[in-house]
């Protein structure tokens, strides 16, 4: 048994504090891409007192709409994103996962990778949770991998669901069941 189910190789997640949450989210937030990988909003912008507000208001819900950590690397504690499951499905034994690393200088180091192996084992060991699901965008092929590789599958598609630069872009759909989490993992 894992003495740490939320520490993985690379990186640990530990709970939001957002105080010093608010400051980063601002930061990230600037970042036009960051935000076309996590949202189908509009890129807003948001002060980190809003920031600040958001996560506390979010906090203060009983039960919480989410399970949301903070990911910080192991090497040095460094806060490089956010990872949460979506408490709305939770009673039918499913979630819906959302992540994001901030800062272009942490993409494609796995550390995204390394947090959703231990979200996974969270939502499955933990929670006792069948399945987790994400939806993405198909020009987020970076995430596409990762999600692959800790062992998502493809469940369909949405065409032509969002219009970014000129051109329709499909959202997909890609989900993980307990067993086959289990199967991975043994």
């Amino acid at each position: 048994m894992e003495n740490d189910m939320l520490k993985g190789k690379l990186v640990r997640l530990v709970a939001g504090d957002p105080a010093i949450e608010a400051q980063e989210f601002c930061r990230w937030g600037a970042n036009s891409e960051y935000q076309r990988l996590c949202s189908t909003d509009y890129a807003l912008q948001f002060s980190a007192k809003k920031w600040k507000e958001w996560f506390e208001k979010d906090m203060e819900k009983d039960p919480p709409l989410y399970h949301y950590f903070a990911i910080r690397t192991l090497a040095d504690d460094r806060l490089i994103g956010g990872i949460s499951l979506d408490g709305a499905a939770y009673p039918s034994g499913e979630t819906f996962v959302g992540i994001g690393i901030g800062d272009e200088t942490d993409w494609g180091k796995g550390y995204g990778s390394d947090a959703m192996n231990i979200i996974l084992r969270y939502a499955f060991e933990e929670m006792n949770l069948r399945r987790v699901a994400l939806d993405t965008f198909e020009y987020n092929q970076r995430g596409i991998r990762s999600y692959e590789k800790v062992g998502f599958i493809h469940e369909g598609r949405m065409r032509g669901y969002l219009n970014r630069d000129g051109r329709r872009w499909d959202m997909l759909f890609m989900g993980i069941l307990r067993e086959e989490w289990e199967a991975r993992n043994r």
